[in-house]
This record gives C-alpha cells, sequence and structure tokens, in this order.
C-alpha cells in the first residue's frame, strides 16, 4: 500500500523507507485500519496508526476523534495515543483520515513499570482538571468544540452551561430521536424518556442541588470508555515500559460521574479500581445518590444500543428509567 501525498505532507516520512499494513481495531464499524512504519532521516524509527473510511460519516468521526484524543492527551499525556491530525487524501478526496501514534497493546495483565501511574490514577487526574474556556465564553461549558461519536451515534456537543439541560437535551432528548429514527416510534419509551428528562434529571442532576449548591465544573472525559477501550501498551515505540491506556474516544467536557455510566454497563473495572479512583476523584454529594446518578448515566448507553443494535437494549433502558421516576418522580 503507498501513502496518499496528504498522510506524507502530514507526517514528513521517508516514502523509500516507509511501509504501510493492514492492522486490527477500528472503533466503529466502517473504518479500515493500517500501521504506518517510517524511518527518518535522523534513522529513528517511528510507527503510526491510521484509521480511513468514506463519506461524510467518517469525516465526522475522524474529527471528533482527533479533538477528542487532544483533549486527554493534553491533560494527561501518557493516558493515549496522540493524535496527529486527520484530513481527505489528495488522490481520493471522498476518502477521510486519522493518524495518531501507534499503539503496542499487550495482555491486561502485562507487568507495568513501578513508576507507572494506575489507569485509576490517570482517570482521576482527568477528571479532576478542569476543561478550558470555549472561545466566546467567560468560563468552561459543557459540551465540545466539535460532533463525537459514540460507537456510529454522532453526538450533538453544542455548548450548555447547565449540565442537566446538556445531559437532558444533547444526550438523551437526542438519542431517543435516533433510536425512534432507527427502531421507529414508540410511545411507552418516549414517555419515559420525557418523564426522565423532566423530573429525574433536574432532582439529581440540577447546578444548585450538586456538591452542595455550588455546581461542578466541566472536565474532559473519555466517553465511551468501556472495558474494549482500555488496555495495557506502549505509546509510539516498541520499545518502552507498558502502562495504563485508553483509545477510541468520544470526548466531552461533562461532569466526571458521567464516564461512569459506561463504565458500570458492561463491567469489567472493579471495586478496587473505584476505590483507588474515589480516593482521588471523590465521588459527588450527596454521595447517598450517587449510585442512582450513575445509572441515571448509564441509561444513556442503554438508549444509544438500542439506537444502533435494537434488540434487547430497549429493556434496559426501560428497566433504569422505571426505578429512576418511580423514586424521584414525584409520585
Amino acid at each position: 500500500m503507498k501513502l496518499d501525498p496528504a498522510v506524507v505532507k502530514l507526517l514528513g516520512p521517508d516514502t523509500a523507507t516507509t511501509s504501510v499494513a493492514s492492522a486490527g481495531g477500528g472503533g466503529c464499524s466502517s473504518a479500515s485500519t493500517s500501521k504506518i512504519v517510517s524511518k527518518f532521516q535522523d534513522g529513528t524509527e517511528k510507527s503510526f496508526f491510521m484509521k480511513t473510511g468514506s463519506g461524510q460519516d467518517a469525516r465526522v468521526m475522524f474529527e471528533g476523534e482527533d479533538a477528542s484524543l487532544k483533549a486527554i492527551h493534553s491533560a494527561v499525556p501518557t493516558l493515549c495515543p496522540q493524535s496527529l491530525g486527520h484530513g481527505q487524501f489528495e488522490s481520493q478526496p471522498q476518502t477521510s483520515f486519522l493518524v495518531t501514534d501507534f499503539l503496542h497493546l499487550t495482555s491486561r495483565s502485562a507487568s507495568k513499570s513501578s513508576k507507572a501511574q494506575s489507569l485509576a490514577a490517570k482517570l482521576a487526574k482527568l477528571h479532576t482538571t478542569p476543561a478550558p474556556i470555549p472561545d466566546g465564553y467567560d468560563k468552561p461549558q459543557f459540551g465540545f468544540p466539535v460532533t463525537t461519536c459514540c460507537g456510529d451515534t454522532p453526538q450533538d456537543n453544542s455548548y450548555k452551561e447547565s449540565w442537566a439541560d446538556f445531559y437532558a437535551e444533547n444526550r438523551l432528548r437526542s438519542i431517543l430521536r435516533r433510536a425512534e429514527k432507527s427502531n421507529g416510534s414508540d410511545k411507552e419509551l418516549r414517555t419515559l424518556v420525557e418523564s426522565t428528562v423532566s423530573k429525574v434529571v433536574p432532582r439529581l442532576l440540577a447546578d444548585g442541588h450538586l456538591n452542595d449548591g455550588k455546581g461542578i465544573t466541566p472536565v474532559v472525559v473519555h466517553g465511551d470508555l468501556w472495558s474494549g477501550n482500555a488496555s495495557v501498551g506502549i505509546i509510539g515505540s516498541a520499545k518502552g515500559e507498558p502502562e495504563d491506556v485508553i483509545y477510541d474516544s468520544s470526548a466531552c467536557y461533562a461532569h466526571n460521574e458521567y464516564e461512569l455510566g459506561i463504565m458500570k454497563m458492561f463491567g469489567g473495572f472493579g471495586g478496587s479500581f473505584l476505590k483507588e479512583y474515589h480516593e482521588l476523584c471523590p465521588k459527588t454529594e450527596p454521595v447517598d445518590e450517587y449510585e442512582d446518578r450513575v445509572k441515571l448515566y448509564e441509561l444513556y448507553h442503554h438508549l444509544n444500543h438500542y439506537a444502533l443494535f435494537g434488540g434487547g437494549y430497549k429493556g434496559g433502558a426501560v428497566s433504569i428509567m422505571k426505578a429512576l421516576v418511580r423514586k424521584y418522580g414525584g409520585g
């Protein structure tokens, strides 16, 4: 395979000493992946990971992942591969690409350096680093500068000052519309989502309620952190010490506990992980509502999976909403 001129311009390798081969892992249904190995004029060799895809969906997805990785890398550089850029092939303008540092994955049980931070510590660092202030605003906002994709679902990340408003509108109502487009209208589901949005979200997530009335500060979250998007590996070169890493991100500036919804849905992050994490990033007050907040955040991912795959994911969403509306819906 020959490198497109747009990628050559981005990376600056010697094309005569560059190899391109197919690689596994794409993070979505439509991306193809490649490993690029380049030798530079100073004699060094470096590996890169490239995703490619056709059409507008791929363009949106890669722009979102590029911004996601850069936001995470800016806060905790060792937590994820660095994105080197995205764009369109010069030879095939309908083909989009994303290039990142290559991640040499090892076993989750691989021996890590005693100096390496744990995943819990890195995630706590990410979740206690305030989001930047967007251009045109005077304080951090909930949202993200570009659309990001959770699986194949594009997410509306338009900024909102209120976390409750963002979660209600940009996540729950938005994914309900997508689920209905995929699976047809569903009166029970729509009624439950509207009850959750109008009753449960204000009750659990209102700015004047969280953190003893002080509200919460937006932080970067990965956005799709199930166990398949976390591993142990070496970034950039096969030489080095393995570390805990995450990838295939779908970031936004959010409440840190939002991250825990997808982590709980599929498991893989045990009690010792959460204990270490919360020692460094304490549960938001009121602590006695923590489990219900995480359930509320898990709901979005059940609805997203229902929108993407249909089937039994509706049942999980309905079960969560019925329990929360019963508890917080005021009868």
